[in-house]
């Protein structure tokens, strides 16, 4: 069956989600939950498109919307059972912009694979981008929950403060146990290729980014952390960890001009 372009279902995707987060209000729960799936629909086609044709290509933008797709998905299952969460129209608007981007800048030629272990660690690796963004995602409506309260808006609370805290560190958890697989994974990689770890800008930020979650995890553990201090760092990590893989191939493809 023939692909559809890129630049075509690329356009559709992100009309869709634009649609559906500046007409939220207007819509129906049936309604919005209909158009919400075939976005995230079409947005499954667009990723596949990268890879179905003749050259697969994958780049940071690329590696962006996989991510904002999984936190999509995360984001049907917990609205089922958290019919509460309004979080749909940001990640409607986001999932847009990061399948615009994916269009533009559609990445480096796969090359080819020197292990098969590499395909465990890259998805292994996109797993644990998709859980820490839901977690980030949880975050920001932790704090945002909590500053409904302290206004007095209760109506705009939604779901308790506690159960998006718990929900947060759920998938922080679950976050880092993948981060951590992926790690292993390349150095398992790296041993079955007969070559030596590579303390490159991405394993360097990787790394911190697991550490700075395990510290975040053991100090709740600990101590209770928990508020900004937990927030500020669950940010931390997730920034150090965009960096490690999107910001390298960001500066690669873009900046420097190479695959």
């Amino acid at each position: 069956m023939p692909v559809l372009p890129l630049t075509a279902l690329s356009l559709a995707t992100a009309l869709a989600y634009a649609l559906l987060a500046f007409a939220h209000h207007r819509l129906s729960v049936r309604a919005a939950q209909l158009g919400f799936g075939a976005a995230w629909g079409l947005h499954a086609l667009t990723l596949l498109s990268h890879w179905a044709g003749d050259v697969p290509r994958f780049g940071f933008a690329t590696a962006l919307s996989l991510t904002c797709w999984l936190v999509l998905a995360v984001h049907a299952v917990e609205s089922r059972l958290y019919p509460q969460l309004r979080t749909r129209w940001a990640l409607a608007a986001l999932g847009s912009v990061s399948v615009l981007l994916s269009g533009v800048f559609p990445g480096a030629p796969f090359p080819d694979l020197p292990s098969a272990w590499l395909p465990l660690h890259w998805a292994f690796g996109m797993a644990a981008y998709g859980l820490i963004a839901a977690a980030v995602v949880h975050a920001w409506l932790m704090q945002r929950t909590e500053r409904a309260i302290r206004q007095g808006l209760t109506h705009e609370a939604g779901l308790p403060l506690l159960t998006i805290e718990r929900l947060t560190f759920r998938f922080v958890t679950a976050g880092f146990g993948l981060l951590s697989a992926t790690l292993v994974a390349g150095v398992w990689f790296s041993e079955t290729v007969h070559s030596h770890l590579s303390w490159n800008h991405k394993t360097v930020f990787t790394a911190l980014a697991w550490l700075t979650m395990g510290v975040l995890l053991l100090g709740r553990w600990r101590l209770g952390w928990r508020g900004r201090t937990a927030v500020r760092m669950l940010y931390a990590a997730a920034a150090l960890l965009l960096l490690g893989y999107v910001g390298s191939r960001f500066v690669l493809e873009v900046l420097l001009h190479r695959a």
